[in-house]
């Protein structure tokens, strides 16, 4: 029998002992979800395979993507501060975190109830580059951040995206995981005075072979 994490861990380009990190500590994250999934209301998947595949293997699939900019920053000598907006039950948040140990990550997430799930994941995982923030993100500081991702399944309209780019360093990045390579087009017209210029990242998440999924990329000019 196939373990689906490992092959698509593997598939995902990790190898040697950063896989084996990366797969033990997203085994212990998928134990975590699955036992506290019903009370705090954090993903919509209970079967192991579907967490797999719909939100680790899907928040992962992005590694390859964010590296070149997360690169290039860590080449300046500065340290890269990456947030999750809107984290709910830490995806993407906790897998980028665990796939990019050097960089500074912060979970911000508005509910209480899934802060308190995120604390304990990121202290059970020993993710120590990982801060979890309980705000909102009109709230949250800004120009504070070099990279901002967004997975939560809702439009980049003006309002969101006004916002998101307001939280993000001028030469920052959004990175906006989204589906449907022809709604992100009819999306991102809605918003082409604010967002003139935008790249679509088709990514390839192993073993989900019935669903589109693309990264937005928008740079903070």
């Amino acid at each position: 029998m196939t373990d689906i994490l490992a092959d698509g861990l593997s598939r995902l380009g990790f190898t040697g002992e950063n896989h084996e990190r990366i797969r033990n500590v997203m085994d212990s994250y998928i134990h975590e979800l699955q036992i506290f999934n019903a009370a705090y209301d954090l993903i919509g998947a209970d079967a192991r395979d579907d967490i797999i595949i719909r939100h680790i293997f899907d928040s992962l699939a992005a590694v390859s993507v964010l590296k070149p900019f997360i690169q290039r920053i860590s080449d300046q000598n500065n340290v890269v501060h990456i947030g999750d907006i809107g984290s709910g039950g830490g995806l993407p948040g906790i897998p980028l975190a665990a796939a990019f140990p050097d960089a500074d990550f912060i979970l911000l997430e508005r509910m209480s109830k899934r802060c308190t799930f995120l604390e304990n994941c990121v202290a059970v995982l020993g993710l120590h580059n990982i801060h979890v923030i309980n705000n909102q993100a009109e709230h949250f500081s800004k120009r504070t951040l070099d990279i901002a991702v967004f997975r939560a399944f809702r439009p980049l309209d003006r309002k969101m995206t006004k916002l998101l780019l307001s939280l993000i360093k001028k030469g920052g990045v959004l990175a906006a995981y989204k589906a449907k390579k022809e709604r992100i087009i009819e999306e991102m017209d809605g918003i082409k005075d604010l967002v003139p210029a935008y790249t679509v990242e088709s990514l390839t998440v192993p073993y989900l072979t019935d669903h589109e999924r693309h990264l937005v990329l928008i740079t903070n000019n």
